[in-house]
């Protein structure tokens, strides 16, 4: 059976995040939060008894903010926030996002800051457990004044509004609920605000971008490690005399983990003496230095998305100050640190695809691998991998636009009030497209580079690059004669996107990613 993982509010890990986003486990809210929880309500309802106007509270919203609202009519307030602000477009969340936006927003709730009852909380977590993700649109979000329309759709169905997906079908939320034995919630005073605003939506789309950083990573170090078998290369680049007098500490690591793969190859023993090329096109020799800097800007940009994972980020905030609490406004709903962390794993993920786009030009170049053209026997009759690399180079070129930092523009909204934002559910939501490219020209360079390991027998390359070779071969067998390609670049592509092509070296990762 899966573990239940007890969420301690401030205190969740990558470990956590990642198994989240992989798999459905059941989810407990520690016991010590439930005080602190409860203190926060307690506070929003001192202020609504003693009649002063607090945003959010008692007052309209955004440009509204000095219409004060009656008490009688809080509720309403409330539940038409969540009615209005439910303008999402686009393509649903998945369900491994749904659960990384739920969690965080739960473990926001819970740090108890933002003053909602602990009947919010445990409702969260009851849909979470009962695997019924709500039907949140990707689109609609400028990432300030917190993801509003996305989080107002997710709490829709605490309402029994809309649609959710529940264990995988498309439902009415009412019918779900009932069918879980979950009664919806009317929201109290600052509740509806609390829910819909803050960062967790682009937080949660960068961290799936994060996580396919890092399967996209590992499976780029393979498939260069074979290529650079494939087309004979040189394994001198990576002696860490090099490396250590440079001390960018990614490419020093980078330069270990390339020479463990390819460690113990007859290939490369097999040109050891006699070779008359004296140095790699870049795109072999640079390996290092490449991946090395986009492992740096990788574990960077998880440093930030783990702050932001633990975050309290909606607003007006409540804080004690001595025996009485205060209601803070701020900004923490503002999402340039998101936003500048998935631009930095954009250019990472652009670029593994990038220089594995290179590789593969080189190995169906037969004046530069010494492969037979196009990596097919009888070149002419059959094309080979001639369009494949086409494929490659088309999605690389597409992830170079898709590259361009979404952080750099900004929209004003709700009249001028909201007059900067940070795009940050954008800058996310496009690591998506760029992983999926990224995956097909890892694939492509994967089965190019077996092709090449294949034209080189009997001689074998190394034992970890076997254990991948064979792998593949698995599901994609030696490319002999023209044949129906593109089940066997999505067999490839499936193998990176899974994290399959880095499996059979797990061990050499361990120290990859925080």
């Amino acid at each position: 059976m899966t573990m239940t993982l007890t969420l301690k509010p401030g205190a969740l890990t990558l470990a956590e995040l990642r198994a989240v986003w992989n798999e459905a486990a059941p989810l407990a809210l520690a016991r010590e939060a439930y005080p602190v929880i409860e203190a926060s309500a307690a506070a929003v309802r001192a202020i609504v008894a003693k009649g002063d106007a607090a945003y959010g509270i008692n007052t309209g919203f955004g440009l509204l903010a000095k219409t004060r609202i009656p008490d009688d009519k809080l509720e309403q307030l409330q539940r038409n926030l969540i009615l209005s602000h439910s303008v999402g477009t686009g393509e649903l969340v998945s369900d491994a996002v749904c659960r990384l936006i739920m969690l965080m927003k739960i473990g926001s709730l819970a740090r108890g800051y933002s003053g909602v009852r602990p009947l919010i909380i445990d409702t969260l977590v009851a849909l979470y457990n009962a695997g019924i993700m709500p039907a949140i649109p990707a689109k609609g979000s400028v990432g300030a004044s917190g993801d509003l329309a996305p989080l107002s759709h997710m709490t829709l169905a605490m309402l029994g509004v809309g649609q959710v997906r529940m264990n995988g079908v498309m439902m009415d939320a009412t019918e779900a609920l009932q069918a879980a034995g979950i009664a919806p919630v009317v929201l109290a005073a600052k509740e509806g605000l609390a829910l819909i605003n803050g960062t967790q939506v682009s937080t949660a789309l960068a961290l799936y971008g994060l996580f396919m950083a890092e399967r996209l990573l590992e499976a780029g170090f393979v498939s260069g490690a074979l290529s650079l078998d494939a087309a004979k290369g040189s394994d001198a680049p990576f002696d860490a005399r090099v490396h250590e007098v440079r001390g960018q500490p990614g490419q020093i690591a980078a330069a270990a983990i390339y020479r463990q793969l390819v460690a113990d190859s007859a290939i490369r023993a097999s040109h050891l003496v006699g070779d008359e090329r004296v140095q790699d096109p870049y795109c072999l020799r640079c390996q290092p230095q490449v991946m090395g800097a986009c492992w740096d800007i990788i574990n960077n940009a998880a440093r930030t998305l783990l702050i932001e994972a633990n975050a309290v980020t909606d607003n007006p905030l409540l804080f004690k100050d001595g025996e009485l609490s205060v209601v803070v406004s701020g900004g923490n709903f503002h999402a340039e640190p998101v936003a500048f962390a998935a631009d930095t794993l954009a250019l990472a993920i652009a670029e593994i695809g990038s220089i594995a786009e290179r590789r593969i030009a080189l190995l169906i170049d037969a004046t530069l691998s010494g492969l037979p053209p196009f990596l097919v026997p009888e070149p002419g009759v059959n094309s080979g991998f001639m369009i494949a690399h086409v494929t490659a180079a088309a999605l690389a070129s597409e992830n170079k636009s898709l590259a361009h930092p979404g952080s750099v523009d900004t929209i004003p909204t709700s009249a001028n009030q909201e007059d900067h934002v940070s795009m940050a559910t954008y800058a996310a939501r496009r690591l998506d497209d760029m992983a999926q490219n990224t995956a097909v020209i890892i694939g492509i360079e994967l089965m190019a580079a077996a092709q090449g390991i294949d034209f080189h027998r009997p001689l074998t390359t190394a034992p970890h690059l076997e254990h991948v070779h064979a792998q593949l071969r698995q599901s994609v067998p030696f490319f002999d004669a023209d044949r129906f390609f593109a089940p066997d670049i999505e067999a490839a592509k499936g193998m990176v996107m899974r994290g399959e092509l880095s499996a059979s070296c797990r061990e050499l990762f361990t120290s990859l990613h925080p």
